[in-house]
């Protein structure tokens, strides 16, 4: 695993709320699906980043609870509208042009879960060792 990939999932971590973005681009073909940071403003930045490129976004918590559902870049539905306003607040300037999309705290589901598979290794070795 790279470096920086660790150090984006423990960013990733960081925030204290994480989930999934399943990315359905335009015209069919694979589906994308990252691990994200939940916070309105990245998930802004992400929407605002991917959104143009993707017929398709949703977004779960870890329980695979829906977060938020994009079509074609804009939001579609937000179960929670207290964080459905805070992520307009954030996603309108880019979708304006005002500004541009931030960095985003999101890496593919392989590298997340490849990083999980790591830690359950060395959980599972601290374990046997103490045997």
């Amino acid at each position: 695993m790279k470096t920086e990939d660790k150090k984006m999932v423990e960013r990733i971590m960081g925030t204290g709320t994480m989930g999934y973005a399943y990315e359905y681009p335009y015209g069919g073909g694979a589906r994308k699906e990252y691990m994200l940071a939940l916070t309105p403003k990245n998930l802004a930045n992400f929407i605002g980043t991917r959104g143009c490129e993707a017929e398709k976004i949703i977004i779960t918590d870890i329980a695979d609870r829906l977060v938020v559902n994009t079509m074609f870049g804009m939001l579609d539905v937000c179960p929670d509208q207290k964080l459905c306003r805070r992520i307009v607040q954030h996603l309108l300037p880019i979708q304006m042009g005002e500004k541009e999309a931030g960095k985003v705290l999101a890496v593919d589901r392989n590298v997340s879960n490849q990083y999980f598979a790591m830690e359950d290794e060395a959980v599972t070795m601290a374990e046997y060792q103490m045997l």
